[in-house]
């Protein structure tokens, strides 16, 4: 079992930036895919990135593509969630989630019942 810890969230001005981290004990962070994914007030939980347990294959949700990059360092059991020219729809809590792989080093998920673990989120405000 994996535990997932998110940071670096806060209040951000319209343009800004922020890079959000995904901390994760417990197990080795190998052979996990991960994903982030937002929730705004009064809406679902929806994909913003995802990322194979090798680092080598990434998905991003049409309105962050160019804006936001998803990495991973396997060594520090960490992953990351660089958010640029943040805009005020972008405001949410980010959960940082995660999936065992056992044979698919290259494979992303993008299903909110892809994954396992979820982390408590972190709050990111973006104001205009």
């Amino acid at each position: 079992q994996v535990q997932l810890v998110e940071s670096g969230g806060g209040l951000v001005q319209a343009g800004g930036s922020l890079r959000l981290s995904c901390a994760a004990s417990g197990r080795t962070f190998t052979s996990y895919a991960l994903g982030w994914f937002r929730q705004a007030p009064g809406k679902e939980r929806t994909i913003v990135a995802a990322i194979s347990w090798s680092g080598g294959n990434t998905y991003y949700v049409a309105s962050v593509k160019g804006r936001f990059t998803i990495s991973r360092d396997n060594a520090k059991n960490t992953a990351y969630l660089h958010v640029n020219s943040l805009k005020p729809e972008d405001t949410a809590v980010y959960y940082c989630a995660a999936r065992r792989t056992y044979y698919s080093a290259g494979s992303y998920y993008t299903g909110i019942d892809d994954y396992n673990y979820w982390g408590q989120g972190t709050q990111v405000t973006v104001s205009s």
